[in-house]
């Protein structure tokens, strides 16, 4: 799949660096020796070796090697001993030296215990990039040696998008499966599993997306007549990531309609692939509903100027949607609410600085809550078309979709960025719910993007997107364990620290829950040079057995027992 809605976000602080160094000199210097046995002595060993970086004391929030000689200095002064300008000089040389001491011992951090929890499958994306325009396999060999290593590690299985605009590129219903083939047989012989997403968006323009995918040439062809085939916002820009879902039943396609044009593309990934499914290979099909493969509208692309945590647009001016709106309204009895929000800001606006979406807004008026149910309804209804289709394309195959981590603004009334994409979701409302009965109509598995956020985090980077990732996570995972069913979920930016690890693993097998409730999957965002890089290789190693339910050998200790004592071993005044 696409770069998820979430990785446009990046945080502008550094993991911390005491987190990179919680595994030991030994266990990098076995793991670089383990994937050299498969042959990667990559150029990235230097780079390794110099990001086994050590954590510097601290001792809390601002406290330096100056705020700790006061410390010191204190104690000297409880002990009655008078200082000297040597003195001094000594004491400067020792605190080098218990800094020194402090930096060769790796900082632990205190977690959780894993074994014996239940086992959750790990699945690996792979390139974007994968399979190329002429849906050949890119570097085969490479791949074979890469899930090789993987499947060393108990890796379940691998995730891969099949292209729409590789697949139907040039002709309507002429489909060369031939690239995705070659790889299929190939994950087989490692005896793996493979989920596969039926990927109708473009890939390129968000951040993260190395390649570029656009929708199949006779398809833009199309939109070059009638470009109300897209997304469109209030100013009239169009977004060629996906279609609109106004043509989910207009036969604007060469005859067909959008749904019927997804149905026969999964259609006949099923008859090619039978054995596949036959074998138990393919173990779940995750059905693409929007861009970046999420349900949601566009309504923060990066392309025409978003950036974060600016509130997004709606994106219902394309001639289909406004008709649905018209007639939405003249229902209604209202005929004058046909159109968008006037006030509602632009791309990068906030909240409080517009009419619609500030605390009190237009957002809560009786014109709102018809504009945002009819807005969001649209996007549950096409969720429905599409999954239904999917179930009778795929014979009572697992299904699954996406949805998209939108955290940003949670912390306001309106929620403004959820509501631009789609999910009505205020303060005073569950816009999840609905959306996940609508999966269980399906018995459709939902993902989720974004359980490796803290908000902490966040609110230090950018505190005034009044952002909640760990409320969003909470509310949208119990909103479809509500309803029974399957919850999977990914990693929404590069993971390879410790901390973020440990973020997904309280997620995915919540403590003290008492249905026992977990995480039915999780998909890693994605196979690179730098997860194979040997420390981040070895964190992830030790995540994989944490999933499964298996004992790690480097759990535990307290950090600020450890941190205690080593200053005092080091600083105590001699008798």
């Amino acid at each position: 799949m696409a770069i998820s809605s979430a990785q446009i976000f990046r945080s502008s602080r550094p993991p911390n660096a005491f987190l990179r160094a919680t595994s030991t000199s030994s266990s990098f210097s076995n793991a670089q020796t383990f994937l050299a046995s498969f042959g990667v002595t990559s150029r990235f060993w230097g780079s390794v070796a110099g990001n086994r970086r050590r954590w510097k004391c601290g001792f809390g929030s601002g406290t330096s090697a100056t705020n700790t000689r006061f410390r010191t200095m204190a104690v000297l002064k409880d002990e009655q001993k008078e200082t000297t300008e040597d003195d001094h000089l000594l004491f400067d040389d020792s605190m080098a030296t218990f800094h020194s001491q402090v930096e060769d011992k790796p900082a632990k951090i205190q977690e959780r215990d894993f074994a014996g929890t239940p086992y959750v499958p790990v699945y690996v994306m792979l390139p974007l990039g994968a399979i190329d325009m002429n849906s050949e396999l890119v570097g085969p060999e490479g791949l074979v040696n890469e899930l090789k290593i993987l499947k060393s590690i108990n890796v379940d299985g691998v995730m891969i998008d099949c292209w729409w605009g590789i697949v139907e590129a040039h002709s309507p219903q002429v489909y060369n499966w031939s690239g995705y083939r070659k790889l299929f047989q190939i994950v087989r012989e490692l005896h793996l599993k493979l989920q596969v997403v039926m990927s109708f968006h473009e890939c390129g323009g968000n951040v993260g997306d190395d390649v570029h995918i656009p929708l199949p040439s006779w398809v833009t062809e199309i939109g070059l007549s009638n470009p109300d085939i897209y997304f469109t916002d209030r100013e009239g820009k169009r977004n060629t990531e996906c279609l609109t879902w106004g043509i989910d039943k207009e036969r604007v396609l060469k005859g067909r309609t959008a749904v019927e044009v997804y149905f026969d593309y999964m259609r006949s990934f099923r008859v090619e692939f039978d054995e596949f499914f036959e074998d138990g290979v393919i173990s779940e099909i995750e059905v693409g509903l929007g861009p970046c493969g999420e349900l949601r509208y566009p309504s923060y692309p990066a392309k025409h100027g978003w950036r974060y945590p600016g509130i997004g647009e709606f994106q219902c001016y394309d001639k289909y949607l406004m008709k649905s709106l018209t007639k939405a309204a003249e229902v209604r009895g209202h005929s004058n609410w046909a159109r968008g929000p006037d006030n509602a800001g632009s791309y990068n606006s906030t909240p409080h600085k517009t009419g619609f979406f500030r605390d009190g807004g237009e957002y809560d008026s009786y014109y709102g809550r018809f504009f945002l149910n009819w807005y969001s309804r649209t996007l549950i209804d096409h969720g429905d078309r599409v999954l239904s289709l999917a179930n009778l394309a795929f014979e009572g195959s697992c299904i699954a979709a996406k949805l998209s981590g939108i955290h940003w603004w949670y912390k306001t009334a309106s929620h403004a960025a959820e509501l631009t994409a789609g999910f009505y979701n205020p303060a005073n409302r569950d816009g999840y719910a609905p959306i996940a009965a609508m999966f269980k109509k399906h018995e459709a598995a939902l993902n989720f993007t974004c359980v490796e956020l803290r908000t902490l985090d966040q609110h230090e980077d950018f505190p005034e997107a009044l952002a909640d990732p760990e409320g969003l996570v909470w509310q949208v995972l119990n909103a479809a364990w509500d309803v029974c069913i399957p919850v999977a979920s990914e990693n929404a930016l590069n993971c390879h620290d410790r901390e973020g690890y440990n973020k997904i693993l309280v997620n995915a097998k919540p403590l003290n829950d008492p249905d026992g409730r977990h995480l039915s999957a999780f998909t890693y965002l994605r196979l690179s040079p730098a997860l194979m890089e040997a420390h981040n290789f070895a964190e992830f190693e030790r995540f994989v057995k944490q999933m499964h339910g298996e004992t790690v050998s480097d759990l535990v200790v307290d950090m600020e027992t450890t941190q205690t004592e080593v200053m005092d071993d080091q600083i105590a005044p001699e008798n």
